[in-house]
């Protein structure tokens, strides 16, 4: 029973996105986070959605039947923080979240308010680990 999500991938312009991002430094660290995912995940940078830039996809199926595709990393530079979409959730990262620096966690969303807060080679191999359970869970 396939269901279409709300948000979805589409063919946006992800370098006018990102060079429409009023704050600079915000801009900077997005222009920053999507090079670092690119890298990591060997993937083109996609927008989901009108503020959502994603990377690579895969496709769930819950116990109900529903299934959907999602992106397996992305991040989007909301006016609070920068939202990044860890997928695979962070319950076996303890150990790397704590060498990370300043961030919150929610479900599957790791909020910084900006790039220098963090180990950016911590942040690279929390991506990398994530992307990995995510492409083996759901191969």
């Amino acid at each position: 029973m396939a269901t279409t999500n709300k948000t979805q991938k589409n063919e946006g312009d992800v370098t006018a996105f990102l060079n429409a991002i009023e704050n600079e430094a915000k801009r900077a660290d997005s222009v920053a986070i999507c090079q670092l995912m690119e890298e990591v995940t060997g993937e083109k940078a996609v927008m989901w959605g009108s503020s959502i830039i994603g990377f690579g996809s895969y496709t769930y199926q819950y116990a109900s039947g529903r299934t959907g595709d999602w992106m397996l990393v992305g991040f989007s530079p909301r006016k609070q923080n920068i939202s990044l979409y860890i997928m695979s959730g962070f319950d076996e990262y303890e150990p790397l979240l704590a060498k990370l620096g300043k961030h919150k966690t929610g479900k599957s969303c790791l909020y910084i308010k900006k790039l220098a807060d963090v180990d950016e080679g911590v942040l690279r191999e929390l991506v990398a680990v994530s992307v990995e359970h995510m492409r083996t869970t759901n191969a």
